[in-house]
């Protein structure tokens, strides 16, 4: 199989599509982001690479709080509509139903099926475009109706998800159980 250089370039697959959250001016904004990735499991750490001059980005520092909201597939256009409109021009929290829990400053979505606050525990400034915000997840809330046994359910869940190429998508087939699809494996 021929391999073609394609420079130095990110193409990690998929990425998830989320909206975060923070307040702005006393008041709920959010951004769409699709460089976020889980980065601990104890205590739960969360990322989101935010560009220097997005709206949201004062908010986050000031209240030390933010949300990342899951947008479902159903939700693409209106999670494009806030990540390419500012929070300078557009008054985003009037977009989605807003609630608060417990940090009281981090602003989420009803409308998602998933929403994380989180505390900011650390900001990392590489001088680039970005500046990393990396949150301790203190509470998760989940749609009910997205759970099976009371467990989330990814198809339930419907995540929408961002490629490098510029696109949207949606999840595809479950294709087996992950720590067990691999026991039974052998090489060669």
């Amino acid at each position: 199989m021929a391999k073609v250089q394609y420079g130095n370039r990110h193409l990690l697959y998929p990425q998830p599509a989320v909206i975060a959250g923070a307040n702005v001016n006393g008041k709920p904004n959010y951004l769409t982001i699709a460089w976020c990735g889980i980065m601990q499991a104890t205590p739960p750490l969360i990322y989101i690479s935010v560009r220097r001059e997005r709206y949201t980005l004062p908010g986050i520092e000031e209240n030390g709080t933010f949300s990342v909201n899951v947008p479902s597939t159903d939700q693409a256009t209106v999670t494009d509509y806030i990540g390419i409109r500012s929070g300078k021009n557009i008054d985003k929290s009037e977009i989605f139903t807003n609630f608060y829990g417990e940090l009281e400053t981090a602003p989420m979505i009803e409308e998602c099926p998933v929403n994380m606050e989180c505390r900011l525990v650390k900001t990392i400034d590489f001088e680039g475009t970005h500046i990393i915000f990396v949150g301790e997840i203190v509470q998760t809330h989940v749609n009910e109706e997205c759970l099976v046994d009371g467990h989330p359910d990814g198809a339930k869940i419907d995540a929408l998800i961002f490629t490098t190429d510029g696109y949207y998508w949606k999840l595809g087939e479950r294709l087996a159980q992950a720590h067990n699809v691999g026991q039974d494996y052998k090489p060669g």
